[in-house]
């Protein structure tokens, strides 16, 4: 439940439990460091003038998304947010920063998770940003904790895609959002309300990313282009899995359709929607798990 990676979304395979999931993102985080001067210059090659240098994220995240992000949250300074499936932590410490919030970043990888709380100082105070081992379906977050959710490229690896939006509507509070990217054919007709509904949400807006198919087909050529570039600094086996996974992935894209979805929880009372302010200890090195700290997987 990371930002993309390309080992885990064989469309035949069975999806993997939470355990193999965890080792496998592992597994290409530590990797993806390894090779990141040649993996960062082919997103960079992929995505041009639109890369953020600074997120570096492991997934489509872009320049427009991060306005759209800062655009649809509607933050105000001090509150929390939550990246959910946040990988290294690149765009939650950047809108963390970008809108004076305090942050949570969960996702099933150690190995991301480590290098996102490196990461961390060089966007936020060292008490504003917290990072901790959790699935999707299962945060292990109070209710109404946080007022704005993020959650890019991640719920496709949710175990169950229906369980994880239904735990991400708990954790934010009344009033607050949660941003998420989704996919779908171009021909399809998802009844994106129908899904927010069964949430506890309501559907705002459905912003349409026409470059994110684009985007990931230039990558996964880039990937097979240079692929004994990539097996030489990333192994035999993880470049193989990148290279198995451009391949069967390509074939799709031209009738992919991307969008960013958010969606709002309804008011409560006012007593209810407090609880999100009261929650001070979140994000705070004494209020949280550090990320060596796993959660019942």
């Amino acid at each position: 439940m990371t930002h993309q990676p390309p080992l885990a979304s064989a469309a035949s395979a069975p999806r993997p439990g939470p355990q193999t999931a965890a080792a496998a993102f592992d597994t290409w985080h530590t990797a993806r460091r390894t090779g990141a001067p040649l993996i960062a210059r082919l997103y960079v090659e992929a995505m041009g003038e639109r890369y953020p240098y600074e997120v570096a994220a492991n997934s489509s995240c872009d320049w427009p998304l991060l306005g759209l992000l800062v655009t649809r949250l509607q933050m105000t300074p001090g509150q929390l947010l939550v990246d959910a499936g946040c990988g290294t932590g690149g765009v939650g410490l950047w809108l963390a920063r970008a809108l004076s919030a305090r942050l949570v970043g969960i996702d099933v990888s150690a190995a991301a998770l480590q290098q996102a709380t490196a990461r961390a100082a060089g966007f936020v105070p060292t008490d504003h940003a917290d990072f901790r081992v959790a699935q999707l379906e299962a945060t292990g977050l109070p209710d109404g904790c946080a007022h704005a959710i993020v959650c890019i490229d991640a719920l496709s690896f949710a175990t169950d895609r229906t369980a994880a939006l239904r735990e991400l509507g708990r954790v934010l509070a009344p009033g607050g959002r949660l941003a998420l990217t989704r996919a779908a054919r171009r021909d399809a007709d998802p009844d994106f309300e129908d899904h927010a509904r069964a949430a506890g949400l309501v559907l705002e807006h459905i912003d349409e990313r026409p470059h994110e198919p684009v985007t990931w087909e230039r990558l996964f050529r880039l990937w097979i282009r240079h692929a004994d570039a990539l097996t030489h600094e990333l192994g035999e086996a993880e470049a193989q899995n990148m290279l198995a996974s451009a391949t069967r992935r390509l074939p799709s894209l031209p009738g992919r359709r991307a969008v960013l979805l958010t969606l709002r929880r309804p008011m409560a009372t006012p007593v209810v929607a407090a609880a999100a302010a009261t929650m001070t200890a979140l994000g705070h090195p004494d209020g949280g798990r550090g990320p060596d700290e796993r959660t019942e997987q």
